[in-house]
Order: structure tokens, then C-alpha cells, then sequence
């Protein structure tokens, strides 16, 4: 049986580890598929009604569509999937419509139980001119009305807040992966070197790690951030590059421990050169500790970007950010609404706890001493 086929089967039979891991996969596809499983595909899902500001769960509602004087560019299906698309037409929210002549006229929802009466030409809509009697009616209904439901509801905006919480994952799963590249590149090699050379490289690194270990992480962050800027990258590499800390210490700690068995002076004697020991031997015997702390700094990253984004720092509107939907709802807890803040608080501790089990697992299933 290869060691693969092993470390599969052992996460196989931990349960809650096969849970976390499909929750972690099914992150990752929602993340990339985002926009077309979203009901509201345009950028950012960003399109606002303010009349159906906080509607409940389930909310359903009958829109016009009003053509744009100015159509939206064509775009590819790709730039569609990364991006979104632009929507052609402007939503008017009703409570239903009649014709007379060539004009329409919608009952304009403002709020429950209040309306008014608007107007609209059909050349305005777009309505063929050989259209006549029960065909219009029956080609406005066709053409210019739609009737939508907001599965988890509507935010302060009026924006749909599932399409929010989909795109949202994009961020998550983003800064997750940026900062633990980051952090795991530069934890390695300073670790690596602190470890295995001991004496001056060693103190060096200690003392860097000791400086940066003593300024607490979110201070560390505002630095970074105020220095290279706010945004939806700048932000990634802000939180990679203060993540680095506690995996050079734990891979210092395990080089220095390694360095020292049998095998390494076995191959000392070889004549292998330092690189080759290092990442060759040491390091893939560390694998199940590194594994661990990638996944703690995948959560924390996630913790780390909400938090940030709560404080107005992070990622900026209208790009939604499980963090930042917190942020815009928070205080409807207290109005007897609230899912917008709710949900997306929900949706973190989820994906967080799923990267530990999963972080824990794995330090199970590839420990090879």
C-alpha cells in the first residue's frame, strides 16, 4: 500500500475529518462558480433595491424591467465567471401592472402597504409597434416581468444576500490560500536555516521572530496595510507576510530536534549537501506538523480578513466580504433582524472549524517517524 493510498484511507475513516474536508472542496467549487450559481450575477452582487431594504427569509417579489438607455459590453464566458455581468436592465419592484393603450401602469411597491402609480410607454420598454390588445399584455408579462424570491433574504441595500455570501467565499478562500503560500515560503526557510546552522543565523531569526511575536497581530496588519495600501490584494499580502511567525518557530524547533537522528548523519556522511538534508529529509519528516499550521494559518487568515473587513480596513465595498456583511448588519441584532449579520458569521465559523479538524487530521494521517 503506498503512503497515499494510507493517509487517504486514514482520513476515510475519521469522519469528522471526511465532513470538514467535503465542506473545504464544496468552499472551494462555490467559490469558483460563484457568479453563475448566484441569483444576483452582476459584479459584486452588488445590484440595490432600496425599497426591500432587510426583507425576511424566503421574501418574493414581482419586478419590471426597464431597458437601459446604455447596454452592457460583451464579455467572454470566462471574464462572465471571474467578474460577473452587467445587467441590461433596471428592476422596478411592483405590486402588479395593467395596459391601456401603449402605456403601462405599474403599482410601484415603496413599502408594505404603500404604493404608488407609475408609467411607462412600451417604445420605452422596448415593446414590438404590431403588438395590439392581449398580445402586449401577454409579451410584457413574457419579456419585462420578473418574479424573484430571496432565499436568505435582503441586506440594508435591498442586494440579494445569498449572491453576496456565494462571492463572498471568494475572499475567504483567496486570502486563505495567499497567506498561507506566504507565510509557509518564508516560515521554511527561516525556520530551515535558524535550525540547522544554529549560532549567529539562529539568533538573528530568533530575535526577528521574538520582535514580531510581541506586536499583537491586527496592530501588525493596520501597519502593513496603512504602508501598502487598502485593497482587495493588498490586504492578502498584509496578513501572509505577519502569519510567517509561529510556523518558522515550529519548523526551527523540529529541524533542531531532526538534525540530530541517524538518518541525518547517514546522509552527512554521504556527503549530501545542507539543501538536500533540509528538504529532502528533515522537512518531509515535519510534514504532518506543517500540515497542521497551514491550516491553523488558513483560519486565522479567514479570522484575521473578517475582522479587518469588520473594521473597515479590509476588503472595501461594494466587493462583499463575509467580514464586511457583518460590519453593515451588525446592528440590525438588536432590530429584530438579524440574518444579515447572522448568516455571514455563520459561514466563518463553519469554514474555520472544517480547517481545523481537517488540520488535525492530516497531522494524523502523514506523520511518517
Amino acid at each position: 500500500m503506498s503512503q497515499n493510498t494510507s493517509i487517504f484511507k486514514k482520513i476515510r475513516s475519521n469522519k469528522p475529518a471526511l465532513v470538514a474536508l467535503w465542506i473545504i472542496v464544496l468552499t472551494c467549487l462555490i467559490a469558483i462558480f460563484a457568479y453563475p450559481l448566484s441569483p444576483d450575477d452582476t459584479p459584486s452582487a452588488n445590484n440595490m433595491t432600496v425599497e426591500l431594504s432587510a426583507r425576511p427569509m424566503g421574501y418574493k417579489q414581482q419586478f419590471l424591467l426597464i431597458p437601459k438607455q446604455r447596454k452592457a459590453d460583451d464579455v467572454s464566458f470566462m471574464y462572465k465567471l471571474f467578474n460577473g455581468s452587467a445587467s441590461n436592465f433596471a428592476r422596478v419592484p411592483i405590486n402588479g401592472f395593467s395596459v391601456a393603450g401603449d402605456t403601462v401602469f405599474a403599482r410601484h411597491y415603496i413599502d408594505a402597504g404603500l404604493e404608488d402609480t407609475i408609467t411607462y410607454p412600451l417604445n420605452i420598454l422596448g415593446a414590438p409597434t404590431n403588438l395590439t390588445g392581449a398580445n402586449i399584455n401577454e409579451w410584457v408579462i413574457k419579456n419585462r416581468i420578473d418574479n424573484k424570491q430571496f432565499i436568505l433574504g435582503t441586506d440594508r441595500y435591498g442586494r440579494d444576500i445569498l449572491s453576496r455570501l456565494l462571492i463572498g467565499t471568494r475572499v475567504s478562500i483567496s486570502v486563505g490560500i495567499v497567506s498561507v503560500i506566504l507565510s509557509l515560503s518564508i516560515g521554511i526557510f527561516l525556520g530551515s536555516m535558524a535550525g540547522w546552522y544554529g549560532g549567529i543565523v539562529d539568533g538573528a531569526v530568533m530575535w526577528l521572530i521574538n520582535i514580531l511575536w510581541s506586536i499583537p497581530t491586527l496592530l501588525l496588519v493596520f501597519a502593513i496595510t496603512l504602508t501598502v495600501g487598502k485593497g482587495f490584494w493588498e490586504i492578502f499580502i498584509a496578513i501572509g507576510l505577519t502569519s510567517w511567525v509561529s510556523a518558522a518557530r515550529l519548523i526551527r524547533g523540529q529541524v533542531m530536534q531532526l538534525k540530530e537522528m541517524d538518518f541525518v548523519t547517514a546522509a552527512k556522511a554521504l556527503g549530501y549537501k545542507n539543501n538536500r538534508i533540509i528538504f529532502k529529509h528533515i522537512l518531509p519528516n515535519i510534514a504532518g506538523p506543517i500540515m497542521v499550521i497551514a491550516a491553523a494559518n488558513f483560519a486565522t487568515a479567514i479570522l484575521i480578513e473578517a475582522g479587518l473587513s469588520f473594521l473597515g480596513i479590509g476588503v472595501q465595498p461594494p466587493t462583499p466580504s463575509w467580514g464586511l456583511m457583518i460590519k453593515e448588519h451588525y446592528n440590525f441584532l438588536i432590530t429584530g433582524t438579524p440574518l444579515p449579520a447572522i448568516i455571514p458569521g455563520i459561514a466563518i465559523m463553519i469554514l474555520v472549524l472544517a480547517f481545523n479538524i481537517v488540520g488535525n487530521a492530516l497531522r494524523d494521517a502523514i506523520d511518517v517517524r
